[in-house]
């Protein structure tokens, strides 16, 4: 099968077809060339743990797997990388993004949510991914990276060209946005070694130049990688958990009533439409069987958290929103030595965007205009999400 056939439009209802005919697919994934797919809870779990699934695209078979081609200088993340790199990296970066520089961010968090929603006025319309699901998180990884204000704009527009071109994009838009990160890393980095910041990539030039632990491309991806996914994951997280809110009202009014659920609700939100429709992809060093399929080594892997969160067999009913559910065990942001570094981060965002949000505005629904989603067989997020809201409940008069 075509992955691209209805999954954008309903990816649920074909990942529910896919899982009750059988465990593993053979497939044409996103960059058309043959693929196999894992959907069923079980399976996506363990393959999301497997060390024989290799990252590195260096054991892709020739010829099996396109993708997109990021320079050296981009492409040297922990999306790429298996052991022992990977275990270098990730614990050089776990000393600088610390628990206790989350916690530091809650207050700016706040106070950023604050004055997006200062903005909107007492009560309208507006698409609340571009006035305020997009423009909070840009914000927060922005500000904990020491991205000067002049650039944010120009990342948006760059991450979003990557990630889901408009219509009538052209080809090469892609690759000159590539070229304008890869200069803008390079500036960033330059000027943040001659004026170091209170600010994590900082503290990552500290940890390279004093160790040499970092090479100059590690680096730089690193930086690359933060300030993308902590933008990207987020703003769908916080698009995708508002629109499920408003879809189901009588979950709503239970979270307005006991705001305490709020970070259980996040977990529901997870679980019920994640960020990503796919993991990462991943090559076998040998051959490996997944539910009862032998996959030979070199082929390319596609496994969805998506479609494992739906899994009847691991969560009851699984296409209702339940923000009482036990979500325990739900693959949203990964599972093993890949699970999201930035997870703690992307829960606080959300919980304090929605609490500021529902705060605010008691009354909040879907306004005028079409809900539209990304184009994209990868991410899971709103291009549009038009609301009406009012900081006076339609009771009060």
């Amino acid at each position: 099968m075509d992955l691209a056939d209805g999954l954008l439009d309903h990816p649920y209802d074909v990942y529910r077809r896919l899982r009750d005919s059988a465990p593993v697919h053979r497939i044409a994934g996103p960059d058309g060339t043959p693929a196999w797919l894992v959907t069923r809870y079980e399976d996506v779990r363990a393959a999301l743990a497997d060390p024989r699934l290799s990252l590195d695209k260096r054991h892709a078979t020739a010829g099996t797997y396109k993708g997109f081609a990021l320079p050296p200088a981009l492409d040297a993340n922990l999306l790429n990388m298996d052991p022992p790199d990977h275990t270098r990296i990730r614990r050089l970066v776990g000393r600088a993004f610390t628990p206790r520089r989350t916690e530091q961010l809650h207050a700016p968090v706040r106070r950023t949510a604050d004055q997006l929603l200062d903005a909107l006025g007492e009560n309208g319309d507006t698409d609340l991914i571009a006035s305020y699901a997009a423009p909070l998180p840009i914000t927060v990884i922005c500000d904990l990276l020491g991205v000067p204000d002049r650039h944010r704009r120009d990342f948006r527009v760059w991450t979003d060209t990557l990630v889901a071109p408009a219509p009538g994009t052209p080809p090469e838009a892609g690759k000159h946005a590539v070229v304008a990160m890869l200069g803008f890393f390079t500036r960033l980095l330059a000027d943040k070694r001659e004026e170091p910041g209170d600010d994590l990539l900082s503290d990552l030039i500290a940890v390279r130049d004093e160790g040499d632990r970092l090479s100059e491309d590690e680096l730089m991806s690193l930086a690359f990688l933060i300030l993308f996914a902590g933008y990207e994951n987020t703003v769908q997280l916080i698009g995708n958990a508002v629109l499920a809110l408003l879809q189901h009202p009588e979950q709503l009014a239970a979270l307005r009533k006991d705001p305490g659920q709020l970070p259980a609700a996040v977990e529901e939100f997870l679980r019920y439409e994640g960020p990503a429709l796919l993991a990462i992809r991943r090559f076998p060093v040998e051959d490996v069987t997944i539910g009862g399929v032998t996959i030979p080594a070199g082929e390319t892997v596609w496994v969805s958290p998506s479609a494992a969160n739906r899994d009847p067999d691991r969560f009851p009913e699984p296409e209702r929103l339940d923000l009482a559910r036990d979500t325990t065990g739900h693959l949203a942001l990964g599972h093993g030595i890949h699970y999201c570094l930035g997870a703690p981060l992307a829960r606080a965002e959300t919980e304090i965007a929605l609490a500021a949000l529902l705060e605010r505005f008691p009354r909040l629904e879907l306004g005028e205009g079409e809900v539209r989603w990304r184009p994209s067989l990868r991410a899971r997020g709103l291009l549009t999400l038009p609301v009406s809201y009012a900081r006076t409940s339609a009771s009060s008069g």
